[in-house]
This record gives structure tokens, C-alpha cells and sequence, in this order.
């Protein structure tokens, strides 16, 4: 088994405690659906927002949904880059899997989901 990690993005309608819940908890279930994760076999799970997002913690939506208090969470904020998606929250979720990186499903939802589409940055200068 290694640890692979699982994104996700979406966009929250409104920075107040119950958007950023229910964003949360909505890419939550679709993330651990998607890959058929069992709560069990969860290392951690950092979560990121655009700093316009600042009601609330986003990791407060796993206690919401029932999971264990001694889940490793962390909130942080992204980078401020000009013309960023705003409103947007991410999750890095680190999994106990026998999944290869192929077989992983990244989630993308609402407005997020340009996201996905985006240019990435590689190691080594190729292209």
C-alpha cells in the first residue's frame, strides 16, 4: 500500500461559515466517492482557500460529516496571484491506497473546474 494524494477545487458562492461548510463537505463526499475511499485509510487532508475565503475553517466540515477527531487537517491560505480564480478551495488529501496515479480520480467542481485545465509547472524544465 503507498500514500498517494487525491485534489480537489471548488468555488464557494459566498465567504460566510455555511457556504464554506457546505463547499467543503460537497467536495468531501464526491472526492472520497470518486475513488472509493474508506474514511480509515485517510493520512491527511490539507485544505487551502483564496484569501477571500476566511469565514471559517474549512476542515471543521469533517467533523460536520462524522469523521474521526484524530483525522490529521490542516487549513492554510493559497498564494495571492493576480487574476485567481477567486473564492476557490482546494484539498490535498493524502490516501493509504493500492491505487497507481492513474487510477486516481482529482475532482474539480463549479467554477473550479477551469482548474483542471490550467498549464502545470514541471520539474526539470521539460515541458
Amino acid at each position: 500500500m503507498q500514500c498517494r494524494g487525491i485534489r480537489g477545487a471548488i468555488t464557494v458562492s459566498a465567504n460566510n461559515k455555511e457556504r464554506i461548510l457546505a463547499a467543503t463537505e460537497e467536495l468531501l463526499v464526491e472526492m472520497t466517492q470518486a475513488n472509493k475511499i474508506e474514511i480509515k485509510d485517510i493520512a491527511a487532508i490539507f485544505f487551502s482557500t483564496t484569501p477571500d475565503l476566511n469565514a471559517e475553517f474549512p476542515a471543521s466540515a469533517t467533523r460536520e460529516l462524522g469523521w474521526p477527531s484524530n483525522l490529521a487537517l490542516l487549513c492554510g491560505h493559497e498564494m495571492n496571484v493576480p487574476n485567481d480564480l477567486p473564492r476557490c478551495l482546494r484539498i490535498l488529501m493524502l490516501v493509504n491506497t493500492e491505487k497507481g496515479p492513474e487510477e486516481i480520480t482529482h475532482v474539480y467542481l463549479g467554477e473550479a473546474k477551469k482548474l483542471k485545465n490550467k498549464p502545470s509547472l514541471s520539474i526539470g524544465g521539460n515541458t
